[in-house]
């Protein structure tokens, strides 16, 4: 009689590791999505953020102070629809959260107020790099951040780097410094095309970006471990803070130009696919970063700087790599493998 039992038991015993492999198939496939997705955004951002800055029209150029607000109040509002989303798209849920986490907490609130206009100096500095930097050369050097975040982590968080990641952080710094070394092979002409304007001002630009990116994602990191608000709550204050000092920026250096010609002067398809990929981006990221391990980031930097190269050689034309450039990004792509590497302890024969 208990013959008749045993094809079930086997169905179900069989079932197990099918379900297992799905799920193993699932995950790749969502590394694979993931990985897609952060070369994506940040090549996409980067090259259409140097294509609007260099693109001739006629009329006045948008002004990028205005597309940084932009930006920001786009990145609020899709944030409340993702809490929104998050209340089961129950609108008094939303208002109730949004007062208890926003307006009833003033204290938590004004602690983003510091990496908030950190942030919005660090967007207007990208505007800056880009209308004097090829992409190529901005992407690698950019790369500083890693530094920068490591040594404020290492500072404000107590945290510990490994023999690897320090070594890491030394070649980091040889290839930057391969890759702004100053060449004389290409001719007086074509390195004036190279750059709209002047490569000092820049690479003082990126700099000044990668020390206010590594001190003020350090910052929001240690309010994140202290508290156990979601992460798109903390971007909605961030949002509110940037708009407020975006807006302070903007009628104090281009107010005059706004009153002539007004807030959303020389927009067109390219201005609005770059504010939205400012906007929209750290939220993708956000979202999709959980699936990505430090050897997957490590890829999509170095696919990010590969094709940031080759695009701006054929398709701008406003960069010609030599051999210099080339060796400063190897060595840049290798430390940034190597400081997501993570060895793994030996095992002790002893106790196994």
């Amino acid at each position: 009689m208990s013959s008749p039992s045993h094809p079930p038991c086997a169905a179900s015993s069989s079932s197990a590791p099918a379900q297992h492999s799905q799920r193993s198939a699932m995950l790749v496939s969502l590394k694979y999505i993931s990985l897609g997705i952060l070369v994506f955004q940040t090549t996409s951002l980067v090259l259409t953020m140097r294509f609007s800055r260099t693109l001739k029209e006629e009329g006045p150029r948008y002004l990028s102070s205005t597309a940084v607000v932009a930006a920001e109040f786009l990145k609020i509002a899709a944030c409340i629809l993702l809490v929104y989303k998050d209340n089961n798209c129950n609108f008094r849920s939303l208002n109730r959260v949004l007062h208890d986490e926003i307006i009833n907490k003033p204290m938590e609130t004004l602690k983003l107020a510091i990496p908030s206009g950190i942030y919005t100096l660090q967007n207007n500095l990208l505007y800056v790099a880009l209308s004097n930097l090829d992409a190529a050369t901005y992407q690698v050097t950019y790369q500083l951040k890693i530094l920068t975040t490591a040594l404020f982590s290492v500072s404000m968080l107590n945290k510990k780097l490994n023999i690897y990641q320090w070594i890491s952080l030394l070649i980091l710094m040889a290839g930057v410094a391969l890759v702004q070394w100053p060449t004389d092979d290409a001719p007086e002409s074509t390195h004036k095309e190279v750059s709209a304007g002047s490569q000092f001002i820049g690479v003082m630009a990126v700099l000044i970006a990668c020390f206010s990116s590594g001190f003020a994602g350090v910052y929001f990191e240690k309010i994140l471990k202290e508290t156990k608000q979601s992460v798109w709550i903390r971007n909605i204050q961030l949002g509110c803070f940037g708009g407020i000092f975006g807006l302070m920026g903007v009628y104090i250096y281009d107010g005059e130009r706004i009153s002539e010609s007004g807030f959303f002067q020389g927009y067109n398809k390219v201005t609005w696919t770059v504010v939205v990929l400012q906007a929209l981006g750290g939220l993708v990221i956000a979202a999709v970063i959980k699936y990505a391990d430090n050897i997957l980031k490590g890829f999509a930097t170095s696919l990010s700087i590969i094709l940031s190269t080759l695009i701006s050689y054929f398709w701008l034309q406003d960069f010609i790599p030599t051999s210099v450039f080339f060796l400063g990004a190897i060595f840049v792509i290798s430390a940034t493998f190597l400081y997501g590497y993570d060895p793994k302890p030996a095992v002790n024969p002893s106790k196994a």
